[in-house]
């Protein structure tokens, strides 16, 4: 059986314990972070969810992990350190591809404020 981590007409809000109150890109390029970041900076709406984790986790441990990745429930993009650490809500569209929205962005209040857009909290980094 194949999971899914895929949302629709969805925003991920930045963590409510995250501390960063301007979006900044992750400082080290090769973390799983950093990795997220670039390939959503460089291809906003065009990756899924699932397509995004399934091209970090080859990049990191190869072309087998990846292929084998859904085979079990896999944590979907509310546990991303973009939203939980370094400022970014995620947007996903009706065909439930992703982009970036910074959290200080006019596009960020906007999804907010728009009751079409279901929103999802991203996870909190502590469990206080």
């Amino acid at each position: 059986m194949s999971h899914s981590t895929n949302y629709r007409t969805t925003l991920i809000t930045v963590a409510a314990d995250c501390a960063a109150l301007l979006s900044a890109p992750p400082a080290k390029p090769g973390t799983v972070a950093g990795m997220q970041y670039e390939m959503l900076a460089a291809r906003p709406y065009q990756l899924t969810s699932d397509e995004l984790l399934r091209a970090v986790e080859q990049a990191r441990k190869g072309a087998d992990a990846a292929a084998r990745l859904f085979d079990k429930p896999q944590a979907c993009l509310r546990a991303s350190p973009l939203v939980k650490q370094y400022g970014f809500g995620l947007h996903h569209d009706a065909e439930a591809r992703v982009a970036l929205v910074p959290v200080e962005s006019d596009e960020y209040a906007r999804l907010l404020a728009d009751p079409e857009v279901k929103k999802r909290p991203g996870m909190r980094s502590s469990r206080n």
